[in-house]
């Protein structure tokens, strides 16, 4: 029987691919990062405000639970959070009882440190391996045509072979449109049961692929799974964005998001023996029937496996779930993280945001290889000179080397707590890559070329979702910008238009194409790092001319709201 004090869901041993141990880091940062207060600005702030320490306690004050025996300091996100920055502990802090600082960049006491990794072990063993195999299922589904490509599957239907690029082209039309609608229905209606509904209908869609008979039914059938699929990433997103705080959660959407490009490995292994099958069908009918398969069953498993929310987590004791919790309102500034609904405000006040439309070219950019490797990275290895199933098998370890590099991204971006010089060192890897691919002549050294471009594809989408998260204190906002940043999928129409059939077997104008996108998009986040960092100097001076009163008001009141308050820190 469930224990009286858990809520009901599933029992037995918690099924994960892997357990993501967390640890505790030292702060001292892989790149020099810019330090508010020891700016060289003759008119800069003091380098010790004494604001800064009135206003760390007035948020302390202001959000610290009644139950706690001591006044335990800790960062929200606003004007603390330049203090959690220092590389040693403050002495009030240990006068509170705080001896360290850990990872996710929240001062807690000891108690609570062991707590918080206590719950981030029992979320990784539980819900992120979930994600991962249903981001898996996703990566698989939109893929699988650029497999069935390989052997034959135009030609056994009697179109074009361009009808593949034009079939993902308009794949991503209801894709890109449907981001923000579904994911404000998700968030309407819970992620719980939004994500299953979504995975039944594109894997069902996805199995009709076997049966296609003409162009115009693949075209049908690419719109529908688009539609269906548009929701997903941005709700899954959503969600592991309620489970883990700020400093916590890039290393896990990366993972969550490095299962798309394993999903390319996976499914090349996959193709490699399914389109071996002999049978009544075609080999491609079978991957399709198989995968589509795979969908809905996991589709059903996670109804009865995700917890509507954290506060309800089956696996939580109850004080890891008030723990749960807690971190959560402390990480957004003392805001409801766990909300339902969304606002009219909400999507105005995204819709207004200059941060999401300055950011939002250059994510697209940035996502051009990695969307066309992701369907046409067999296709682009068999025209190197391999057999058709030995592309499939081939273009593996291209896509393991891309998890690998992101993971590895995600995983220092959130020990070192910065977002903007990890982008942009894995966007230099791709530059290189592509500068490679397209001087190099032998089939062994570009194919070598592919593997070290495939290093930084990967990276900017999912640490571009932590940034924008982290950077969105307020819940409701933070899921329509989230759906908005779905439109950076837009890459998938390009990407897909890029590798035709005219330009092999070298396709040097695609690859110059997506060279040109990702020095854009080289340009286009550093000045947003530098834009961010303007806003927070100009912040700064403004609140070293602060009483403690107006300091206060700004805290406190609703004048301002969210991201918008002068006591937030953007993080770069």
């Amino acid at each position: 029987m469930t224990p009286a004090h858990m809520p009901p869901g599933p029992s037995g041993a918690a099924v994960g691919l892997f357990l993501v141990v967390e640890r505790g880091f030292p702060l001292s940062p892989l790149f020099s990062t810019y330090n508010y207060w020891d700016s060289e600005e003759p008119d800069g702030p003091p380098q010790s405000p004494p604001l800064l320490e009135r206003l760390y306690n007035m948020q302390n004050h202001h959000h610290a639970s009644d139950d706690l025996s001591q006044d335990v300091k800790y960062d929200v996100g606003h004007a603390d959070h330049i203090a959690s920055e220092e590389k040693a502990v403050d002495p009030a802090q240990a006068q509170a009882g705080i001896t360290s600082v850990p990872t996710s960049g929240l001062a807690m006491s000891e108690e609570e440190q062991l707590l918080h990794r206590r719950v981030n072990r029992k979320m990784d063993f539980v819900i992120l391996p979930v994600f991962v195999i249903l981001y898996l299922m996703n990566g698989l589904d939109r893929s699988n045509i650029g497999n069935a490509a390989t052997v034959n599957f135009t030609k056994d239907i009697g179109i074009p072979a361009t009808a593949v690029n034009n079939a993902t082209s308009l794949f991503f039309i209801p894709f890109i449109l449907c981001q923000p609608i579904s994911a404000a229905i998700g968030k309407a209606v819970g992620i719980k049961f939004w994500i299953p509904f979504l995975m039944t209908a594109w894997g069902l869609f996805t199995l009709a692929h076997a049966f296609v008979k003409s162009e115009g039914e693949l075209i049908a059938y690419r719109l529908l799974v688009g539609a269906f699929e548009a929701g997903f990433y941005p709700c899954a997103t959503y969600y592991l964005s309620t489970c883990y705080v700020r400093y916590d959660l890039a290393f896990r959407v990366a993972i969550f998001y490095g299962s798309y490009a394993i999903a390319g490995a996976f499914s090349g292994v996959l193709a490699y023996g399914i389109l071996q099958v002999k049978g009544a069908l075609h080999a491609w009918q079978y991957l399709f029937i198989f995968e589509g398969s795979l969908t809905v069953f996991f589709g059903l498993f996670a109804l009865f496996w995700l917890p509507r929310r954290i506060s309800t987590a089956w696996f939580l004791k109850p004080d890891e779930r008030d723990w749960a919790v807690e971190r959560m309102v402390r990480d957004s500034g003392g805001q409801d993280n766990l909300s339902t609904g969304i606002t009219r405000q909400d999507i105005m006040e995204a819709l207004k945001d200059w941060k999401f439309w300055t950011i939002l070219p250059a994510n697209i950019a940035a996502s051009v290889p990695g969307q066309a490797f992701s369907i046409f990275l067999p296709i682009i290895v068999r025209d190197l000179g391999y057999t058709s199933y030995r592309a499939n098998l081939f273009s593996v370890p291209i896509y393991v080397i891309g998890a690998i590099g992101l993971w590895s991204f995600a995983y220092s971006s959130d020990r070192f707590k910065e977002r903007s010089w990890h982008i942009i060192t894995a966007l230099v890897i791709v530059i290189i890559g592509l500068t490679l691919v397209n001087e190099i002549k032998s089939s062994a050294g570009r194919y070598a070329a592919l593997c070290i471009l495939q290093i930084g594809s990967y990276t900017a989408p999912p640490l571009t979702v932590a940034w924008l998260a982290q950077n969105t204190p307020s819940p409701g906002k933070r899921a329509v910008i989230l759906g908005f940043n779905g439109w950076g999928n837009l890459a998938g129409v390009i990407g897909s238009q890029l590798f035709r059939p005219q330009y092999k077997p070298d396709y040097r104008l695609p690859f110059f194409v997506c060279l040109g996108v990702n020095v854009f998009a080289f340009v286009a986040y550093l000045s947003y790092r530098y834009l961010l960092l303007a806003v927070n100097r100009r912040r700064a001076r403004v609140l070293a001319g602060f009483t403690p009163e107006q300091a206060e008001a700004e805290l406190t009141d609703s004048v301002r709201l969210g991201d918008k308050k002068l006591t937030f820190v953007y993080t770069t």
